[in-house]
């Protein structure tokens, strides 16, 4: 690449990155919703000001830097939103959501201040703020999307199993959101979800209680590697969660102990690329900044290949690896009858 282009390509890096923020803005301020409900004739800057409890001044400038970034429409002194975009940045029930994944990224790098002195002492965070839970929280509504969408369309068994009120096992649970999701989607099902840490296990149990479903959902502190219930399950399910749990391959075996004969473990995640081609992509760009967080607080992504050695390495056959148009990827396991 001639010096001109790569200075051109660094630019443009920049620029996303004051991108990210203005998308971030709109979201965490309630923006972008108050311009998707005012429809295509749109609101002043000081009529979206008012909308949002906000400053008018600072909006102003907000709308303008939008426009420019091609993220709202800004004509005549008013601001409009393209439904194209709402879809992708509010519409949390579909694949294509990325507000929870923007909102992640920009909580995340608050942090990253302390991102030399990892590199220099290999010491990871301990000790990472509750805006970065609550951010975990909206990107795992990405992922619920996904595996409704895109995983139980490849599964039809599994949805029979469900809807006739199949046991679920969530294994490092977070925030409880996927139980709370599926509960809903399926009336018959009980669930339990394990979680060994104390703040997640506090939200996923008032999130439970918010719902309504303290009586069909129980959440359990204790140690994912030894989830009990030996037996008991139709699905066992880690979203997200294979990688970050601190033993991976104790978590699959006691996983597969919790399944009833012919149920199923399933795993969800992002994987890192497993060829250089695939990493010189866009996803492989994101996946990489993903990468270097998880590194920050001591855990890190997998690629497919390593994820399949924890399951030899806890005594378990291969599982089907299913490739998902959102690039995520699901292992799937059963038990037989």
């Amino acid at each position: 690449m001639r010096p001109d282009d790569r200075f051109d390509d660094l630019v443009a890096s920049m620029n996303g990155f004051y991108r990210s923020w203005f998308v971030y803005l709109g979201l965490e301020l309630g923006l972008f919703e108050a311009l998707r409900t005012a429809g295509p004739a749109g609101l002043t800057p000081a009529e979206l000001a008012t909308a949002t409890g906000t400053d008018p001044a600072a909006v102003d400038a907000w709308a303008w830097a939008a426009d420019v970034h091609e993220l709202c429409h800004l004509d005549g002194g008013r601001v409009s939103l393209s439904e194209d975009l709402a879809v992708i940045l509010l519409d949390d029930v579909r694949p294509e959501y990325l507000g929870g994944q923007v909102l992640h990224a920009i909580v995340s790098t608050l942090d990253w201040d302390r991102m030399s002195e990892f590199f220099r002492t290999g010491r990871p965070l301990t000790d990472r703020p509750d805006r970065y839970r609550a951010a975990i929280e909206r990107l795992t509504i990405q992922d619920i999307a996904v595996f409704f969408q895109e995983v139980l369309s490849l599964m039809p068994e599994l949805v029979a199993d469900l809807a006739a009120g199949a046991r679920v096992l969530d294994v490092h649970c977070g925030g409880g959101r996927w139980l709370v999701a599926m509960a809903r989607r399926f009336p018959e099902i009980h669930g339990v979800g394990i979680e060994f840490e104390p703040d997640s296990v506090a939200r996923a149990r008032a999130t439970v209680a918010e719902a309504g479903l303290a009586g069909r959902i129980t959440i359990e502190q204790g140690d994912v590697s030894v989830p009990g219930h030996v037996g008991e399950f139709g699905l066992a399910y880690f979203q997200y969660a294979l990688h970050a749990v601190p033993d991976p391959v104790a978590a699959l075996r006691a996983a597969w102990a919790a399944l009833r004969p012919a149920g199923r473990l399933l795993a969800l995640d992002w994987p890192l690329p497993s060829t250089p081609e695939e990493a010189r992509t866009e996803y492989g760009q994101l996946i990489a900044g993903i990468h270097l967080d998880e590194l920050l607080q001591g855990t890190g992504l997998a690629t497919r290949e390593h994820v399949l050695e924890w399951f030899r390495a806890a005594d378990l056959q291969a599982p089907e690896v299913l490739e998902l148009p959102s690039g995520a990827t699901a292992w799937l396991l059963s038990k037989p009858a």
